[in-house]
């Protein structure tokens, strides 16, 4: 048996009841094969893949917290430093029902190679919760965020893991989190990434993570002779990548006709009013109902149905394996060419090879949605510098970190003779630099 078929096998069997961890190990693993394959015998010796699945360590911990009935409920809080060779450990919290310590370890083991790509100085880690902010009220999400900081605090610091937003985590948990993190440690640090700008936080962060989707689409597409203006874009989601997706792909002069949420989704042949849905989503919390309710070119459908539309390009940006191999296959039968991965892990491993196979452009989200963890980590130079850079400034060097992204792994398929194959290349990229690190510093 293959060094790399024992240690996916090792992952299953120690974690059993961790699916999406399996896939993200099986997933990076099985395209390293080659760079694996070539230095075995060195890898072998070093342990240096069963130190690279298995997390330097995890936290999990009681969240009680009192709603505004006066009922004191308990929610559970996670945290997974995986792997801090390059840099401190960075990674989002998640705030959902379905979060559990699967679910961050595959997340936090993404986030390594992704954290990698940057070229930045960070390590790979997620954390977060299964408290479900959505119906709570400011208070309800405040008393949270405090009794989850008050045990969060203990394990993260600005030099040795900064936290950041993710799903049902934006600028209000956060600010609530980094008020409690102060209130506690006595210290003004730049612990937490996504602040509001009037307390440490960086210009273009909220619409880092869909600004560089389109970045890096954008030069995936120009280096294999097409052009993102004119295109018809299907996007799925409705939250903070969706939306800034949404708006940076018309200003490249291409028209986005549908997102979702969570109950549906929409369809616009007028191209997604991107105005009208930050003002339901990010200002009323409320459903996409309402943006049908006020805008007569829009279609509102129940469940699921984004990839049933006719596109040249989908982005799919909300939650992982949303995009399934039928999907695949009716997008394929739909001339889309193009596949960028705004959420983590969002395209099952079946709809990948089919994409692929049918010589569909397809781009992993441990490239594409790298664009937030970038800015997170400008922010963190912005905080050690006592510095603010203007917004240009900001979303030059994002623009310039996401095109340099998708040249590394290019050029890493080509390396290995895999060019196309994206996923191979951003995992070898990724792979490589952690690696080096790793060796470098010993067993530790």
């Amino acid at each position: 048996m293959s060094y790399v078929d024992e240690v996916i096998e090792s992952v299953v069997k120690k974690n059993p009841s961790e699916p999406e961890f399996h896939q993200a190990v099986k997933e990076v693993l099985e395209s390293l094969r080659p760079v694996i394959d070539a230095n075995e015998a060195l890898y072998r010796k070093e342990a240096l893949l069963e130190r690279l699945v298995e997390p330097d360590r995890q936290f999990k911990f009681r969240v009680p917290w009192v709603d505004d009935k006066g009922q004191v409920q308990v929610n559970t809080g996670y945290r997974v430093q995986f792997n801090n060779s390059i840099g401190p450990y960075k990674g989002g919290l998640r705030l959902h029902p379905s979060v559990n310590m699967g679910i961050i370890k595959f997340l936090g083991f993404e986030q390594i190679f992704k954290n990698s790509l940057t070229c930045l100085p960070i390590g790979g880690g997620k954390g977060g919760s299964d408290f479900d902010p959505k119906g709570k009220s400011d208070r309800e999400v405040m008393a949270f965020c405090q009794s989850f900081m008050t045990e969060l605090c203990k394990y993260i610091g600005a030099d040795t893991d900064v936290p950041a937003g993710d799903i049902g985590t934006g600028a209000r948990e956060i600010g609530y989190m980094f008020g409690q993190y102060k209130k506690i440690k006595s210290i003004y640090e730049g612990v937490l990434t996504g602040k509001g700008l009037s307390y440490g936080g960086s210009l273009a962060r909220t619409e880092a993570t869909g600004y560089g989707l389109l970045y890096i689409t954008q030069e995936m597409l120009k280096c294999n002779g097409k052009d993102i203006a004119g295109k018809t874009i299907a996007v799925s989601g409705a939250g903070n990548v969706a939306i800034y997706a949404i708006q940076k792909a018309h200003q490249l002069g291409a028209k986005v006709v549908t997102c979702s949420d969570s109950t549906g989704w929409i369809y616009d042949s007028e191209g997604i009013d991107v105005e009208l849905l930050r003002e339901i989503k990010e200002v009323k919390r409320a459903r996409l109902t309402e943006y049908a309710a006020a805008r007569s070119s829009a279609e509102y459908h129940e469940g699921k149905g984004v990839w049933t539309v006719k596109c040249d390009i989908a982005l799919p940006c909300a939650t992982q394996n949303e995009l399934n191999e039928e999907d695949a296959k009716t997008l394929v039968a739909n001339g889309c060419f193009a596949v960028a991965e705004g959420a983590n892990m969002p395209t099952t491993l079946e709809a990948t090879k089919y994409l692929q196979d049918n010589k569909v452009l397809f781009c992993p989200g441990k490239a594409a949605n790298a664009g937030g963890v970038a800015t997170s980590a400008l922010e963190m130079s912005q905080n050690s510098e006592r510095l603010s850079w203007s917004f240009e400034e900001v979303d030059s060097k994002l623009q310039n970190i996401m095109v340099n992204i998708f040249h590394n792994l290019d050029e890493a398929a080509k390396r290995y003779g895999k060019e196309g194959d994206y996923v191979t290349g951003a995992n070898i990229a990724g792979f490589e630099k952690v690696a080096d690190a790793m060796l470098a510093q010993g067993v530790c």
